[in-house]
């Protein structure tokens, strides 16, 4: 059996820094992830993909802020189970809790956080005439590498910012690129989206708007992508990629069955500290919701940051928490 102070359940860019704000108040951290590695959505969706809400960072790829958030908590040691969905949570007598996982892996632990981001997840499917046909002959619900496809026909569609970020990423990349939206404004960010109407009129991509998928077609490989406007008249474009990015629909899995407060797929806490309504659970990043939630990684680092702080007066309530600034002391006097 593992033991550790906290479980942190979710490997993404939210509970990796959890580990370094942990680790701060000299507290251990064990985490678990349902992905073969580290980085939740960034590493498995996206890893390529640009950000650029990073504070310091004006942007930087999805994988390289993965890289950054495991150097920084290197010092600390963690531990990871990886591979491995969580299955039970049984809370003891003391008032820790005990984690089970579905290839048996136990953790026990003072504290458990649920930091699983989208929790269990898919991308949503539009509903396209020969979508499924095509699944992985052309139809691909995320860029794993651009470079895949490089000199390429590709056809994204969607209103929001993986769309639109990938619009502009693959424009450098692809032959042509073009990008099929059902509005005429983006619900994606303001600056993301006047870089693509720009590239449209410089003509750098094809932007169609108004417009809806209608149907997908080819032989062995995809071919051509259909759409329909507000005129009711279908028209084809050739396409050798076709990447409808319309989000991702979550399930929380066993962690629905807890009895923790949950609200369309999200888990209810309290602003103070990030807690939920059971004692000893707390949840961070996009998985929790609270009015006025913004489902962004910089928040999240603020979530991960005060559930800490209430983390360690509830394992130890005893003792006095000193709080040190690392720009004065440096990470190595913790």
């Amino acid at each position: 059996m593992i033991q550790t102070d906290i479980c942190i359940i979710g490997a993404g860019p939210v509970g990796l820094f959890a580990v370094f704000e942990a680790g701060l108040l000299k507290m251990r951290c064990h985490l678990i992830d349902t992905l073969p590695q580290v980085g939740g959505q960034l590493s498995e969706i996206y890893p390529h993909k640009p950000i650029y809400d990073i504070p310091g960072y004006p942007d930087i790829k999805a994988q390289e802020l993965v890289d950054r958030l495991m150097e920084q908590i290197a010092p600390f040691k963690p531990q990871f189970t990886l591979g491995e969905r969580v299955e039970t949570l049984a809370k003891q007598d003391d008032g820790s809790y005990l984690v089970g996982t579905s290839d048996g892996t136990l953790v026990h632990a003072s504290v458990v956080v649920i930091a699983g981001g989208l929790g269990c997840f898919e991308p949503r499917k539009p509903d396209v005439e020969g979508l499924s046909q095509f699944e992985g002959k052309g139809v691909e619900y995320m860029v794993k590498n651009p470079e895949h496809f490089r000199a390429k026909k590709v056809v994204l569609a969607g209103g929001g910012d993986s769309a639109l970020d990938w619009t502009i990423f693959l424009s450098n990349v692809a032959e042509r690129v073009t990008l099929i939206h059902r509005g005429d404004t983006f619900r994606g960010a303001p600056d993301s989206a006047e870089k693509v109407f720009e590239l449209a009129r410089d003509g750098a991509i094809d932007l169609i708007l108004q417009s809806n998928l209608v149907d997908v077609s080819g032989a062995d490989q995809l071919e051509e992508v259909s759409f329909m406007g507000r005129d009711k008249v279908k028209n084809s474009i050739k396409a050798d990629y076709l990447i409808p990015l319309f989000g991702l629909s979550p399930k929380l899995g066993p962690i629905a069955n807890w009895g923790l407060n949950i609200d369309k797929s999200a888990i209810e806490v309290d602003t103070f500290d990030y807690s939920t309504n059971i004692e000893g659970i707390y949840a961070i990043g996009d998985i929790n919701t609270y009015p006025g939630k913004l489902k962004l990684i910089l928040c999240g680092f603020h979530e991960g940051a005060l559930m800490v702080q209430s983390a360690f007066k509830y394992v130890y309530p005893d003792q006095k928490l000193s709080f040190k600034y690392t720009t004065v002391y440096g990470v190595n006097a913790f």
